[in-house]
């Protein structure tokens, strides 16, 4: 989450009554009968592959925006859900992150879905209601399991070979979504920490050390490193940057640590963003794990 610029101090009173409720187990569960509403506004091609720029209805009542890619042909394929990072000066930073990815990985035969997050708002970290970073972390997955739903509807997917690819707060919430869900068989995560307090409290400076330290409490129920263990025997690819000043060496070999079942963790020349030679590595590994042409 580089270069996040605050100007705005949120009021230290309301973060602290926020925070003297006890951690609580979050539950991720969520409403599967609620229709899904999937709605087309435009559609382009690029060589063989169909891009559906679609809306489909949130849990919280609202509408999701993502862009729904899908391969030429008509037989089964494998299917994946993409979460972007946030960088509130990068053009990127929202649902085009992992667009020419997925146009790539189309050409082999692969169906995404590439969503929009509340941090696809440049704006969205120095706007957010802090006091209630727990329940919207609890919503965001949930709305990501809802995605799975608008993905594992398509007709041409096939269930039994379905993957998240995540980078930064995109990994951090869709550790948590794929080890609430049966359906991914294939998790793809880069440049991410394990604790969700360490974006949080990013320029925090005016809190006290107490202060500091219920937030940390408040938002451990739902970090990432503890998550990673319950993907069980999910093939499972991490990507870090030898110069990310945001996820120090150490702790991403602990996320390694953490992951129990197959795995493989990559470095590279490059900052938070990463650069191309991690697509081409990840999209390599997606062919390979998900048994892509």
């Amino acid at each position: 989450m580089p270069r996040v610029i605050v100007r705005i101090v949120k009021p230290l009173l309301a973060l602290a009554i926020a925070l003297v409720a006890t951690a609580q187990t979050p539950s991720f569960d969520y409403d599967r009968a609620k229709p899904l509403d999937i709605r087309v506004s435009g559609t382009e091609t690029r060589g063989t592959v169909r891009i559906d720029d679609i809306s489909f209805a949130s849990l919280d009542g609202g509408r999701t925006d993502a862009y729904l890619l899908t391969p030429p042909g008509r037989g089964k394929a494998a299917g994946a859900l993409f979460v972007h990072w946030y960088d509130s000066e990068s053009p990127l930073s929202n649902r085009k992150q992992f667009l020419n990815e997925a146009v790539e990985l189309a050409g082999h035969g692969l169906v995404s879905l590439l969503v929009a997050t509340p941090w696809s708002d440049p704006q969205w970290y120095q706007k957010r209601d802090v006091t209630r970073d727990f329940e919207n972390s609890v919503q965001e997955v949930r709305e990501l399991r809802r995605a799975l739903d608008v993905l594992t509807a398509q007709p041409r997917v096939d269930r039994n070979r379905m993957a998240l690819v995540g980078h930064d707060f995109g990994a951090m919430y869709g550790i948590l979504a794929a080890a609430s869900e049966k359906r991914v068989s294939a998790v793809a995560l880069q440049a991410f920490t394990g604790g969700f307090s360490d974006w949080f409290l990013y320029n925090q400076k005016q809190l006290t050390p107490d202060a500091r330290q219920r937030v940390i409490d408040r938002l451990a129920p739902l970090d990432p490193l503890k998550f990673l263990g319950q993907l069980a025997s999910t093939p499972v690819l991490l990507q870090f940057a030898e110069k990310d000043f945001y996820v120090p060496r150490d702790h991403a070999e602990a996320l390694y640590a953490a992951v129990r079942g197959r795995k493989q963790i990559l470095w590279y020349q490059a900052g938070h963003g990463l650069n191309d030679q991690a697509s081409q590595d990840r999209q390599k590994w997606l062919r390979q794990t998900l048994k892509l042409k």
